[in-house]
């Protein structure tokens, strides 16, 4: 009996010390990616090339009174039951955490109405016309038609197809489950950005995987080799969409580094792992020996 009462704290600290290898494993690889740069890199990008704010300014007005409209009413609406309830579970940072918690649903609700019926093609737009400025063409256009002229955006034509994953029932679901996070004073919303900043990632490379032209399966391979370092792009860009009406700004931003890091990754193609999917590998292969 007592050796079986010190055997089972021993698996604990033992599944608890593999745990913790495993998380700073994650933290290490996360860090040497650098991914957690590119988000900024987009702000900057994005301040210096004024073409790339052509997407945006034509969307700017529909997008900026959706947003306003959607955090007043929330504040109008919620802010009372849920500072309420708030202040029986932790009564000294109620206040606080209610206007985190309701800025929160409020940017949910608006990155879903905008990016399903307002900024999708614009967000399309900014990422390609970026890989443009990158000098990417060929990447572009296997997904649409790119004219000839010096700017970038203005090169843009037809879509052949729209790839940005929009708001699924099951992301809106698993997002209002993991709100009660916030309920927990700092860590808890710490937590909650993690966990949305896990999924943010990848879906900031929507486009390049279609670009790549990429299958579900080689797309999840691709994503799990780079799990970390997309935890590291999507936990400052979320961050940054959380902030009411700026967050639209930050939405295209987000797009522009998101491109960015796609960008990067394709000029270190030959010197580190290959990224192409197999039919673009194979139809590159082919071209050489018609040659």
């Amino acid at each position: 009996m007592s050796q079986a009462r010190i055997q089972v704290p021993d698996r604990v600290k033992e599944v608890a010390r593999e745990d913790f290898e495993h998380a700073k494993e994650l933290a290490s690889e996360a860090l040497r990616s650098a991914a957690y740069l590119y988000p900024f890199k987009g702000i900057m990008y994005f301040f210096t090339h004024r073409s790339l704010w052509k997407p945006l300014a034509a969307k700017i007005v529909p997008t900026i009174s959706l947003g306003l409209g959607v955090t007043v009413l929330m504040f109008a609406v919620t802010y009372v039951p849920q500072v309420a309830l708030l202040t029986l579970v932790n009564d000294p940072l109620a206040i606080f955490t209610t206007v985190l918690l309701v800025l929160s649903e409020a940017s949910t609700i608006f990155n879903v109405l905008s990016k399903n019926f307002l900024i999708d093609d614009a967000l399309i737009d900014t990422f390609d016309g970026t890989l443009l400025s990158r000098n990417m063409t060929s990447l572009v256009a296997t997904e649409r038609e790119v004219k000839r002229g010096s700017d970038p955006v203005g090169k843009l034509g037809k879509l052949v197809a729209k790839p940005f994953a929009k708001f699924t029932p099951k992301a809106i679901i698993r997002y209002f489950m993991y709100l009660p996070l916030n309920l927990i004073p700092v860590v808890g919303t710490v937590l909650f950005v993690i966990l949305q900043g896990r999924k943010f990632g990848p879906t900031a490379h929507a486009r390049y995987f279609q670009l790549k032209q990429m299958k579900k399966q080689e797309k999840e391979h691709f994503i799990e080799q780079r799990k970390a370092a997309y935890a590291s792009f999507g936990i400052p860009a979320v961050l940054l969409e959380l902030v009411p009406i700026a967050g639209i700004f930050f939405s295209f931003t987000n797009t522009v580094g998101a491109a960015l890091w796609a960008a990067d990754m394709e000029q270190t193609n030959n010197s580190g792992e290959s990224t192409t999917a197999p039919n673009l590998r194979n139809q590159a292969q082919l071209a050489k020996k018609s040659e």
